[in-house]
């Protein structure tokens, strides 16, 4: 039985089909699935092992970005949302998602609480930021959209992208826990320190993706459904560069998880 994602669409989202693409290719069974219809029918969730909230910009980031998305998934989607992490559940957060993982709480969800406990405001430049990074993931990440993943290149494309913590113990939970899950790069994979462009919002400690205590709830603001075949490079017509891009390996971590976890007892969060 192939695993099944579940892709939300609708209200300005615009990446569901690049990223319910990118699942197909690393071997699940994709659907996008209308917000509306998945409030209206939350037992979708008990079919699929991964949900995505997919980049773009829902309700057109009236507030603030993903905020008004938060809201409706925390208070119309949220027990069923939690309910599916604990008993075993993927999910991803990609650019807007990010946001909006991080907005409902879902992330980084300390104690199992629906909490905000970050923020990604706007970028240090005050610009919108479209370019390509550098990505590294955290040496003591749990993260299992991450395991096997090497250092890595993807688009980022947003302007509100800069991940702050709520104060410094924060910070200091998310590395105890293993919860920083994706760093901001030189291109030669050295820190980055800060230094834009290869920082490219300003994020705290280079923080460019965090996970759950679990290491299933992910979330990120670079694209890896964007960098999931070797044309979508930039350089790809003068650089030797893998037939297959390097993004696409995030989803074929988690589609190895979910095959190893699917059939399971349910996993509670910790």
């Amino acid at each position: 039985m192939k695993v099944r994602a579940l892709v939300l669409t609708g209200f300005g989202i615009n990446c569901d089909v690049e990223t319910a693409v990118a699942f197909e290719r690393a071997g699940a069974a994709a659907e996008r699935v209308h917000l509306n219809t998945l409030i209206a029918e939350p037992d979708r969730l008990e079919a699929c092992q991964v949900f995505a909230a997919p980049g773009g910009f829902s309700f057109g980031d009236d507030v603030a970005s993903g905020r008004i998305l938060a809201n409706r998934l925390r208070y119309r989607l949220g027990e069923a949302l939690t309910r599916f992490v604990d008993r075993g559940g993927l999910v991803i957060g990609i650019c807007n998602g990010f946001q909006v993982l991080v907005g409902m709480g879902l992330l980084p969800r300390f104690d199992g609480a629906l909490r905000q406990d970050a923020s990604l405001t706007h970028n240090d430049s005050g610009r919108y930021e479209d370019r390509w990074v550098h990505l590294a993931p955290d040496p003591g990440t749990r993260c299992v959209w991450l395991r096997d993943v090497d250092r890595f290149p993807a688009p980022v494309r947003h302007g509100e992208g800069k991940f702050v913590p709520r104060d410094a113990a924060v910070l200091e939970r998310l590395a105890a826990n293993g919860q920083i899950a994706l760093r901001y790069v030189m291109p030669d994979g050295a820190p980055a320190r800060g230094a834009f462009p290869a920082n490219p919002n300003g994020s705290i400690d280079d923080i460019a993706g965090i996970c759950d205590p679990t290491g299933r709830v992910f979330g990120l603001m670079p694209h890896p459904e964007a960098y999931t075949e070797r044309f979508h490079h930039p350089t790809w017509t003068r650089d030797a560069l893998p037939e297959e891009g390097l993004g696409l390996a995030l989803f074929r971590a988690a589609v190895r998880e979910a095959e190893a976890t699917m059939g399971r007892p349910a996993l509670k969060g910790t």
